[in-house]
């Protein structure tokens, strides 16, 4: 019985870390990865490098995005950073 109460405090410290940090993390990730596989041609995005770009091709592994009129570039999905919301 002393081991338990000795255990007890650590249990709980565990139990509150995952509910803390690890729970939210592995739901940030599933929303990210959700939001990555739905990426369709059009949508606007902004990369790990702060760039603001149109998707102009979807592929398994990658996305052909145009920088300009003039420019398309192929890019791992993981360099999106977020979707494009306009603030206006």
């Amino acid at each position: 019985m002393e081991i338990i109460g000795q255990l007890l405090p650590f249990v709980f410290l565990i139990a509150i870390m995952y509910f803390v940090i690890i729970r939210p993390q592995q739901k940030e990730a599933k929303a990210r990865k959700e939001m990555i596989e739905a990426l369709q041609k059009g949508d606007k995005v902004v990369t790990n490098g702060g760039f603001i770009v149109v998707i102009h091709k979807v592929e398994e592994k990658f996305l052909s995005i145009k920088m300009n009129d003039d420019v398309i570039v192929k890019i791992s999905r993981d360099a999106i950073a977020r979707k494009y919301e306009d603030e206006a």
